[in-house]
């Protein structure tokens, strides 16, 4: 192997480990109905517990994660947090499995 496709390889590497981490995000159904619905606009708490029908723990156990994921942000205003995608790439995926299996 080539120095060059070596290199290569451990570019496709890094970036397969990279939309590995990704997906596994995705893989939850709460977290992806969230990243569904966070991809219409920003929510607070309320109204995602409200959207999931699921108790606020488990709706703050799977924002944690996303965020850990650095999937979604935070804005926090008073004693309100508003939840929104960190990044257009990821409402681009939630978009298109939207049209791909929600129709």
């Amino acid at each position: 192997m080539s120095v060059a496709e070596e290199g290569l390889s451990i570019d496709m590497m890094a970036r397969a480990e990279l939309t590995t981490d990704f997906l596994k995000s995705l893989s939850h159904p709460a977290r992806l109905i969230l990243l569904c619905r966070l991809a219409e606009g920003p929510a607070i708490v309320s109204e995602l517990e409200t959207f999931l029908d699921l108790p606020q723990a488990e709706v703050s156990r799977h924002l944690a994660r996303l965020r850990a994921d650095a999937l979604v942000r935070t804005e926090r205003q008073g004693r309100t947090i508003t939840y929104a995608l960190a990044e257009e790439r990821t409402a681009r995926v939630v978009k298109l499995l939207h049209q791909e299996f929600c129709r």
